[in-house]
């Protein structure tokens, strides 16, 4: 007698299931800043001395948006300090649980031409939260450097075309409550300074990967299910 398993794919359903609803990841996120800076992200000025602005919604009059509506981005500018000095101004992710292997995606870019030095880091707290320290010079707890653009604060050297970076976790010993935040940091910037001009951020994401543990039940779940197929043709 044939021995049919119609419901074969229920027991791989609810492996899936279990093995999903118990891993800890990133909040997966996209955001593409069509309301400018969204609620629960933060924003700390540490230029000294600080100027008239920080983070704000991009302006058409410099570029528009890499998608959406052409002003939906995010800017910093020369203005983060008043006069000259160094920038520091910080955009803080909301914290979440975070695993090796979750990443942050972005586009960004400068003015068309720009020769002006800019710089944007990409850092990462393992302890979450918003602390920064107090200066310009200080970082807090975000003292995991993930990427920098124009690490050198060359003239030309921040894209003036809108350009995608990423930045993935590595090192950390498991599942681990943490933020990431971008810097916007210029060593001699402002109205008179030598470098700083603008930059925009666009389409920011964050993409998990899934908890080892879920890996293994997708597996098993995998072999259930090929097993079931091999019952369905016994006899």
């Amino acid at each position: 007698m044939a021995v049919s398993f119609k419901s074969a794919s229920l027991p791989l359903a609810l492996v899936l299931s279990l093995g999903f609803s118990g891993a800890v990841s990133a909040d997966a996120l996209t955001e593409n800043f069509g309301n400018g800076i969204p609620a629960g992200w933060t924003i700390d000025n540490l230029s000294n001395p600080e100027g008239a602005t920080s983070w704000y919604q991009g302006s058409t009059n410099a570029f528009d948006a890499y998608e959406g509506a052409p002003d939906s981005y995010i800017a910093a500018n020369y203005n983060s300090v008043a006069l000259a000095g160094p920038i520091s101004t910080w955009l803080i992710l909301p914290g979440s649980t975070y695993n090796n292997g979750d990443t942050l995606s972005f586009y960004t870019r400068t003015s068309t031409g720009s020769d002006y030095a800019d710089r944007l880091e990409v850092r990462f707290s393992n302890v979450g939260g918003t602390d920064v320290g107090n200066d310009e010079n200080s970082v807090g707890t975000f003292g995991t450097l993930l990427l920098s653009i124009n690490p050198d604060e060359e003239d030309t050297g921040y894209p003036d075309d809108w350009t995608r970076f990423s930045a993935t976790l590595s090192g950390l010993s498991g599942a681990t409550v943490g933020a990431f935040a971008f810097r916007y940091t210029v060593s001699d910037g402002g109205a008179f300074g030598s470098g700083s001009n603008y930059i925009g951020i666009d389409s920011v994401s964050i993409s998990a990967v899934p908890e080892p543990g879920a890996w293994l039940m997708l597996g098993m779940g995998a072999g259930l299910l090929a097993f079931m197929r091999k019952r369905k043709v016994g006899v």
